[in-house]
């Protein structure tokens, strides 16, 4: 009789082909967020009102006909990716697509784990707003914020936390100029998915260190209402002279992320 390890019942499950569609769900879903969040940020550069960030973008999906069947959908699709990210931690990248040179140390499974409890939060914030009790991510991460604040050690805590926020900025922006992309695609280099990763990696990455960089402000200057995440960045460059300009560009970024998650949702390496 053969002994079957934890390992070998993950690598059966990567094995599925419905479980390898639910987690390919899961970019599409972000790939939509993605340029809701484009749609906000454009209109906020015209001056109208909004929430730049993904509760703002589950707002508007909560608000249509039909929005919050689609929102339990984006839960399920949502939590399949984070479980297809956990195999990645237990089995290393690419389970199901396993290259030669694939680095499968502790790097890339910290990767995977860290993307793991981004798709789960998605999936928790998307469950909330399908429920009818979603609130702005810019005023919860205020709150947290100033009751941070009330301590040296939630001062020190905060700082690490924008600093991480400003390295995965960072690392985006590096993926996106560097095309290193295209080792996560089973698909050549093309024109098209090649604009689509540099622009959206690239502006992702510098909303996402600009959203970092507001945090240490926010402590520097005890004032937590700066600690909003990328709403409290992208409504910090709404501000500047060229903040409309800026905005523009944006907008035309992150829809080129969401865009290249489609790409990711039919041609990534699972």
């Amino acid at each position: 009789m053969t002994d079957h390890t934890p390992a070998d019942a993950v690598r059966g499950a990567t094995d599925s082909e419905w479980f390898e569609r639910l987690a390919r769900a899961g970019h599409v879903v972000s790939g939509l967020l993605h340029l809701l969040i484009a749609y906000i940020v454009a209109r906020l550069a015209f001056g109208d009102p909004g929430n730049a960030d993904q509760s703002g973008a589950l707002g508007l999906f909560a608000s249509t006909p039909g929005g919050r069947t689609a929102l339990w959908i984006a839960v399920v699709a949502f939590v399949a990716t984070a479980l297809w990210r956990v195999a990645e931690v237990i089995l290393g990248p690419h389970p199901a697509d396993p290259a030669p040179d694939d680095d499968d140390g502790w790097v890339d499974r910290a990767k995977a784990g860290a993307l793991a409890v981004v798709y789960l939060a998605f999936a928790w914030s998307a469950a909330q707003f399908a429920l009818g009790h979603g609130q702005s991510s810019g005023r919860q991460n205020a709150g947290l914020s100033a009751r941070l604040m009330g301590s040296a050690p939630g001062k020190v805590l905060l700082v690490v936390v924008g600093l991480v926020i400003i390295a995965v900025g960072a690392y985006h922006v590096y993926k996106g100029v560097t095309r290193s992309f295209f080792d996560d695609l089973k698909i050549d280099e093309n024109d098209a998915v090649k604009v689509t990763g540099i622009v959206g990696y690239t502006a992702k990455g510098l909303v996402l260190a600009g959203a970092g960089l507001l945090v240490i402000v926010a402590v520097a200057t005890v004032d937590p209402s700066k600690a909003t995440g990328i709403d409290g960045a992208v409504k910090t460059v709404a501000g500047w002279p060229a903040g409309q300009v800026l905005l523009v560009i944006a907008a035309l970024g992150l829809a080129a992320y969401g865009i290249y998650c489609f790409v990711m949702a039919r041609y990534a390496r699972m």
